[in-house]
């Protein structure tokens, strides 16, 4: 079995900013995906427009064009197809990354790191399989991860940790807990799209990173009564056809929507290896090398971030992938 250089876990914006530089510095490297290409944004509301401005989504030097000010999710879906296509890049999809397990051949391994990591998969019609590296670089993001709320009824058919289209609410009463941006834009589609819509948020008022075109129009809407919500409050309980807030008020719900926000899965990278900030859950790394304390095991992206995920974006995670790059190729005396 061939040993590559680096194996790269995620197929997001910084994977693929990763794999672009693995191939630029002449890296045999692999990238691995348990869902689809850019399967996060992929995850994405189908109207979803993007707060940033395109050039800050871009990768690999190509530009992504857009008629608008800001690009939605369809051209960024498109554009990161392009740039795989283009750079020719090898990407498996469907294939999940179950366990990451170092080895040792018994020679010298080099910078402290081991001869090898043996990265053991499942694809999407359950054939695993073993995958040998030198180095492996985890980059899997946190929006395929939801923060769980860990109450009865959580896993009941009608309740659902990611939203995509308002139809399937229509003449629905839906209960959407979270009041940042997600939550927000959600109420305001369904709402629109004929659902009844009511908000249930911890915090005594509508998150301040709300979309500066989102924030008034959902104060607005509650404000009129259109759109109710309930401040300061928790859901303790999800049943078939109502939730439970922890003042012992019970909301009708034919669906629900937990919208509380997504990190990246320390777990995995605890059984890695990684040491995690028991407080944060942030992974300890190099700020130089985005190496962790596993040498040869990188981060990169949202996999850095921790609780913090508002500190790690596209625009800032797409850069990482060089930085690792540059140091694996100085390491095994590669030349771009």
């Amino acid at each position: 079995m061939s040993v590559r250089d680096v194996i790269i876990v995620g197929a997001g914006p910084s994977g693929l900013a990763t794999a672009i530089a693995a191939k630029h510095f002449g890296l045999d490297y692999l990238v691995l995906e348990k869902g689809a290409l850019v399967d996060g944004i992929a995850r994405f509301p189908l109207n979803m427009v993007f707060f940033t401005t395109p050039e800050l989504l871009e990768i690999g030097g190509i530009p992504l064009t857009t008629p608008y000010e800001k690009p939605t999710r369809a051209e960024a879906l498109r554009y990161y197809r392009k740039v795989v296509d283009l750079f020719q890049l090898q990407v498996s999809l469907f294939e999940e990354v179950t366990e990451i397990e170092a080895a040792s051949d018994g020679g010298d391994p080099g910078f402290g790191a081991p001869s090898r990591f043996l990265v053991h998969t499942r694809n999407a019609r359950g054939v695993t399989r073993v995958r040998e590296a030198r180095n492996v670089v985890l980059s899997m993001g946190y929006y395929g991860a939801p923060v769980m709320l860990n109450i009865p009824g959580e896993d009941l058919p009608h309740v659902s940790h990611f939203y995509q289209e308002a139809h399937h609410y229509y003449r629905q009463r839906v209960v959407i807990v979270g009041g940042k941006n997600s939550a927000a834009e959600a109420a305001l589609e369904i709402h629109r799209a004929g659902g009844h819509v009511t908000i249930v948020h911890r915090g005594s008022a509508f998150g301040e990173s709300i979309k500066y075109w989102v924030k008034p129009d959902i104060e607005n809407r509650v404000k009129e009564g259109s759109i109710a919500a309930h401040f300061n409050a928790n859901i303790v309980e999800i049943r078939a056809t109502e939730v439970v807030l922890d003042n012992g008020h019970t909301l009708p719900a034919e669906g629900v929507l937990l919208l509380t926000g997504y990190r990246a899965d320390p777990e995995f990278m605890r059984r890695a290896g990684v040491d995690i900030n028991a407080e944060t859950l942030e992974p300890k790394y190099s700020g130089e090398t985005y190496e962790t304390n596993v040498p040869g095991l990188f981060v990169a992206g949202g996999q850095l971030a921790g609780k913090k995920t508002g500190t790690v974006f596209i625009e800032n995670g797409r850069f990482h992938g060089e930085v690792i790059a540059k140091t694996l190729a100085s390491r095994l005396d590669r030349a771009p």
